[in-house]
């Protein structure tokens, strides 16, 4: 059986620009997603939810990494017909897909996609920021992501002019336990990998480990914090 947990929160914002959805088909299929509407440019709660709805209507099972893009992409077409003139939209956007023993994902942006076997990170996505160049350039370490004066500045997005660039893959699943936490910038900004691990340990479950990261990000955000939204799911092969 999989196993999910998610939330949504719009923390010190006067608005919650993130969006989330997981479903769940059967015992062999599951897809979650989690997109973060761009601040500054209008509209991003908007641009969000029209992502998550895209994606999430168009899935009907299995783990196709192509299929996946191809949804993102689907996504990022219909948030360009909704801008206008004053409101420029826009939104990152990450889907896992399990089925059986196999996962596959697509993202753009910064929201991110963790996956644990048997406790331990094992993977995790690249930012699409200016910030993840200069830990390509060796000018910063993945750690400093958190923290560089860039992190915020996207080069991939739904929502931006002309075509959109999507990573994804797939793979078969070992043997073990395996856990994955898609989640926006606001939340792993202040939940850090090695924590993130430390609590799936102590977790009896999906929601449980959620919950135990999500008190680790409250008492470490200032007042103004971002959104922060995440979804954990979680499946023995």
């Amino acid at each position: 059986m999989i196993e999910t947990a998610s939330y949504t929160d719009q923390g010190g914002r006067a608005r919650n620009e993130d969006s989330a959805s997981v479903r769940v088909l059967d015992a062999a299929n599951a897809c979650a997603v989690v997109a973060d509407g761009l601040g500054g440019h209008g509209g991003g709660d908007a641009a969000s939810r029209e992502a998550v709805r895209v994606i999430m209507d168009g899935w009907t099972g299995g783990a196709d990494s192509d299929a996946l893009a191809a949804l993102v992409q689907k996504a990022h077409k219909s948030i360009l017909t909704m801008q206008t003139a004053v409101c420029r939209m826009k939104s990152t956007a990450a889907v896992l897909a399990l089925a059986g023993d196999r996962m596959a994902w697509a993202y753009a942006g910064d929201t991110r996609i963790y996956h644990f076997v048997n406790g331990a990170l094992v993977w995790q996505t690249k930012d699409h920021s200016a910030s993840r160049i200069a830990v390509s350039l060796g000018q910063i370490t993945p750690e400093q992501i958190r923290f560089h004066e860039d992190r915020a500045r996207l080069y991939r997005a739904l929502g931006i002019e002309g075509e959109l660039s999507v990573d994804g893959g797939e793979k078969k699943l070992e043997r073990g336990r395996h856990a994955f936490l898609l989640c926006s910038d606001g939340f792993w900004e202040y939940v850090f990998e090695s924590e993130m691990e430390r609590t799936l340990a102590a977790a009896s479950g999906a929601e449980q480990w959620l919950d135990a990261m999500r008190s680790i990000l409250d008492r470490r955000v200032p007042d103004d914090n971002d959104n922060n939204t995440a979804a954990a799911l979680w499946l023995t092969v």
